[in-house]
């Protein structure tokens, strides 16, 4: 059985944390949260009972996350992603179908609209996106429902509404799989997040490393 401390770390992987780095030490500080994190990865991508074939399904799941990683712009995450992907057999057509509607949906948001109420002035236009005739063939409806879904919760979070879901509903997925795709979107969000973060303080901290053991450095020291 998978455990969180039987693989590595997958934020400190998509960082590039290695152990013995100063930024391990650091993750090391906040266990718990280290913890956690990876618990919820697991649970979502490496879960103990694969689920159903008629449920959401891995394959799905890392469709998705390569299709938010690309949305993001986050080079190491869709490299990991899309890897998981074509581990559960997802074909080349498959991946490229993916390829093709994160750059089909990139966009900068957030955007949406408020309630009518003092937030309006904040309202925002943008793209509103839909899953081309072409990809459509070959992600079927559930698959192009859910991109649709997840572009909405990055793009644009306030014009959630009960209509969206319904349309995840008349694609045939159920009232628990829809809970369980808010939850991988809104944790890679959070995931990415930490893990550009972390990239920042990690070559903040080579640069200052590397600049230390100079010969101009060394000889200033001397």
């Amino acid at each position: 059985m998978t455990t969180p401390l039987s693989r590595p770390d997958v934020i400190d992987q998509l960082a590039g944390i290695v152990p013995g780095h100063a930024l391990d030490a650091t993750r090391a500080g906040r266990a718990q949260a280290r913890l956690h994190s990876q618990q919820s990865y697991l649970a979502l991508f490496e879960p103990a009972s694969p689920p159903p074939a008629d449920a959401f399904t891995l394959v799905q799941r890392f469709a998705v996350a390569t299709f938010v990683a690309l949305l993001h712009g986050q080079s190491q995450a869709t490299r990991f992603y899309a890897d998981g992907l074509a581990s559960h057999g997802a074909s080349r057509e498959l991946i490229n179908a993916i390829a093709a509607e994160a750059a089909a949906g990139d966009a900068s948001g957030p955007y949406g609209r408020y309630p009518e109420g003092p937030l309006s002035v904040e309202d925002a236009p943008g793209l509103s996106y839909g899953v081309s005739k072409a990809s459509a063939g070959v992600l079927g409806a559930r698959l192009s429902a859910a991109l649709v879904h997840a572009h909405l919760l990055v793009f644009h979070p306030r014009d959630a509404s009960a209509q969206a879901l319904q349309a995840l509903l008349d694609a045939g997925w159920s009232e628990t799989d829809i809970v369980t795709l808010s939850q991988l979107v809104s944790f890679l969000a959070f995931q990415l997040r930490v893990v550009v973060g972390l990239q920042v303080l990690k070559r903040s901290s080579d640069h200052d490393e590397a600049a230390a053991s100079s010969p101009a450095a060394e000889a200033l020291a001397s």
